[in-house]
């Protein structure tokens, strides 16, 4: 079920971010040759209006193409009307920006029904996450392994912690299972076996998860989330509002943190990533799900953004030049750049998959019986 939970959240986001492309070049008035929902073989396709409507056999992405969008595309002289190279630059620029606008706008819908509900939506504040310790509750499994206040947790079960909601992704998700905790105290760097407490913790659907608990407390007295909640349905368009404000802010300074060293790069996720994050909100009931539902979508909105030739940010910036310059940079420059774009994204990519592989190793290794064999 985990697949299935993954692809239908994969294919939504890809919907919601074609769809705008899609929806904005026909209110442009550029001719959509096709708009496919995956990559690969097509499973099945429908043409309406001069467009084919395709689902192709792999669900991990999807596309919109245009006529005229390809560089040296030849094009009949009744058609160049409606192709997107010859559209004035402000046209093109609110084609680019539309797919990530409509993933922003999931988001705002995606918060809108959780708060229509009646939850609120926690935000985590990045100043507010430091991971050390404030208080060890006596009688805990940190406190019997010897964890003190002032303690900054580094590394759980080989995995880097930057913020305090790594810790508790990590702890939660291993209730029973003994984690080394490598702990920074005083200048120097100790080690400490911890066997997280299964708590059984309630949801806000009633149904109950088992998780895992040391018994430590957040450095700083302040709340590391903000609580974002509708008093009624009157106020739930606003909160949402803020919810996907804060939560982008949020996104922004993570990346930021990440460029500058901040955070390592061990914590970006890849797809395994998201296939195993996906299955596990899922199993936790309705609104969780929904909730990493309206996190990927944001986070894709983002990472779109960013000025990398080949993502829509890129197609930005090289539409601001042609602005500036009242031309277009030249073809063989855009197709450099578009290359050391391509190269960029395949780096990350592979970078991504290597952090999930990593991560899912000891797992694997556990699932196949490797390394606990008797010796």
């Amino acid at each position: 079920m985990t697949l299935v939970w993954a692809a239908l959240l994969l294919g939504i986001l890809v919907f919601s971010h074609e769809l705008g492309h899609f929806i904005f070049a026909k209110l442009m008035k550029v001719k959509v040759l096709k708009f496919s929902l995956g990559f690969g073989p097509k499973v099945a396709g429908i043409t309406r209006g001069g467009t084919e409507y395709v689902i192709s056999a792999l669900p991990l992405g999807g596309y919109v193409k245009m006529l005229g969008e390809e560089q040296g595309e030849e094009l009949a002289p009744e058609d160049r009307a409606h192709a997107f190279s010859a559209q004035p630059v402000y046209k093109r620029a609110v084609i680019a920006f539309a797919g990530p606008f409509f993933n922003v706008l999931l988001t705002f819908l995606l918060f809108a029904v959780i708060l229509g509900a009646g939850l609120p939506v926690n935000v985590p504040k990045l100043q507010d996450l430091s991971p050390r310790v404030d208080a060890v509750r006596q009688g805990t499994p940190a406190a019997a392994a010897g964890l003190k206040p002032g303690d900054v947790i580094l590394e759980i079960g080989g995995q880097p912690v930057d913020t305090w909601l790594d810790l508790i992704a990590i702890v939660s998700n291993k209730p029973g299972k003994p984690l080394l905790f490598k702990v920074k105290r005083d200048g120097q760097i100790l080690n400490f076996t911890i066997t997280p407490k299964l708590v059984k913790e309630k949801m806000p659907d009633g149904s109950e998860i088992a998780i895992g608990q040391i018994g430590i407390k957040r450095a700083g007295s302040k709340d590391p989330f903000y609580v974002i909640a509708a008093k009624n349905p009157l106020m739930v368009p606003a909160a949402a509002a803020d919810a996907t404000y804060r939560m982008g802010v949020f996104t922004y300074d993570s990346l930021a943190k990440l460029v500058t060293g901040a955070f390592s790069l061990k914590t970006i996720g890849g797809p395994i990533a998201i296939v195993q994050e996906s299955g596990k909100a899922a199993s936790m009931g309705t609104f969780p799900y929904i909730m990493f539902m309206a996190f990927i979508s944001l986070n894709l909105a983002v990472l779109n953004l960013l000025p990398v030739p080949i993502l829509d940010g890129g197609h930005l910036f090289f539409l601001a030049i042609e602005a500036i310059r009242r031309k277009p940079l030249s073809e063989n420059t855009q197709i450099a750049l578009q290359k050391v774009g391509l190269v960029l994204l395949i780096t990350l990519m592979a970078f991504a998959f290597h952090n999930d592989i990593v991560r899912s190793l000891p797992q694997w290794k556990k699932a196949i019986g490797i390394g606990h064999g008797k010796g």
